[in-house]
């Protein structure tokens, strides 16, 4: 399994992120999309869903930024550090996870590691590929292909956050369920939360990072059973680390996420 070492300059991974253009303001956006060649907004994200990883043309690049840059100037940003905690670090929060002001947020990902080729899907591997653009997958792909092989089950690769508000995202890989919850499931969930949480001290500068609920949706983990799982799992690797982070949060999808949480804490 590739290190953080082995491909970290491969992906440019400690250069700021600077767009090939400015955001655009709110009445260009047709433009924009025209330019692409895409019917509608609609239409340009199903065609980035189904694109394969790769750079795109610089003039295509410059537009996309604008494009994306100026939606994320118009969508409200969340900044982490100002929400409630339940323990002077931790936070559990219901809301959109491309939002978020953070370090470094979470996607829960597949063992290809290249987001989600289904047009509209709204799984968040998918949504956080669409808030962030088309070079998160090609780091994505670069680092695959210097590993060679799928992404093992537990473990975690990190990039760029481009377009989104979080400067990184954390990939992970987490356990399949299907049929009886078993130890090793358990152990394999556990091993994301870790694993997220000691690539992100390795990478340096990264003090706050929030979790979606890895392997709850289409993965079919139980979802007060996941809830427990990283809860603890944080909380141990917290002790264990004093002063590594400043904020974890738990991102929940729907007021009843939010009460598993709030009932396992």
């Amino acid at each position: 399994m590739l290190g953080l070492d082995d491909y970290r300059q491969l992906i440019d991974l400690d250069r700021p992120f600077r767009p090939a253009a400015e955001p655009a303001a709110p009445g260009r956006s047709g433009e924009l999309i025209a330019r692409l060649r895409a019917r509608d907004r609609e239409h340009l994200r199903s065609l980035l869903t189904v694109r394969a990883p790769g750079p795109l043309p610089h003039t295509e690049a410059a537009v996309l930024d604008a494009l994306l840059g100026g939606e994320r100037a118009r969508r409200p940003a969340v900044d982490a550090a100002a929400l409630p905690t339940v323990d002077g670090t931790r936070v559990i929060w219901l809301g959109d996870i491309t939002t978020l002001r953070v370090d470094a947020v979470v996607n829960a990902a597949n063992s290809a590691l290249l987001g989600c080729f289904r047009p509209s899907h709204r799984c968040v591997d998918n949504v956080i590929h669409a808030a962030a653009g088309p070079r998160l997958r090609a780091d994505c792909h670069t680092i695959m292909s210097a590993q060679g092989g799928p992404e093992p089950t537990g473990a975690a690769k990190v990039t760029r956050g481009y377009h989104l508000p979080a400067r990184y995202v954390l990939h992970t890989v987490g356990p399949i369920v299907d049929g009886v919850l078993g130890g090793a499931h358990r152990e394999a969930l556990a091993s994301s939360y870790r694993q997220c949480l000691d690539l992100a001290e390795a990478v340096g500068d990264i003090r706050s990072v929030a979790f979606c609920a890895v392997s709850t949706g289409l993965f079919g983990f139980p979802k007060a059973a996941a809830a427990r799982i990283a809860l603890t799992t944080t909380a141990d690797w917290l002790a264990e680390h004093p002063g590594v982070l400043d904020r974890v949060v738990f991102d929940v999808f729907s007021p009843d996420d939010l009460a598993v949480y709030q009932e396992e804490l």
